[in-house]
């Protein structure tokens, strides 16, 4: 009964442990999914306005990823090659 006991302890100090080294990378990789998420928001606001001037940025999943890692100056990166491409 005892090794019973020795053995449930140990092994929720073992999934305690393992918990504890997988829970950054699972924060980090949640922060790039909403930050994605709200790029691809922003590059849709974007066309909306720039339908006005006929600008338009493609939606897709490089774009979305690009402007979920760098924020407002992704978008604005984006802007400018859009425009010194065309």
């Amino acid at each position: 009964m005892e090794k019973n006991i020795i053995i449930y302890l140990a092994c929720i100090c073992f999934l305690f442990v393992i918990g504890r080294i997988f829970i950054l990378p699972i924060k980090t990789i949640l922060k790039l999914v909403v930050n994605s998420i709200l790029g691809g928001v922003l590059i849709y606001i974007i066309n909306l306005i720039g339908g006005i001037y006929n600008f338009h940025i493609g939606l897709n999943f490089v774009t979305a990823i690009g402007i979920g890692l760098l924020g407002i100056p992704g978008a604005i990166l984006l802007i400018v090659l859009k425009l010194l491409i065309n």
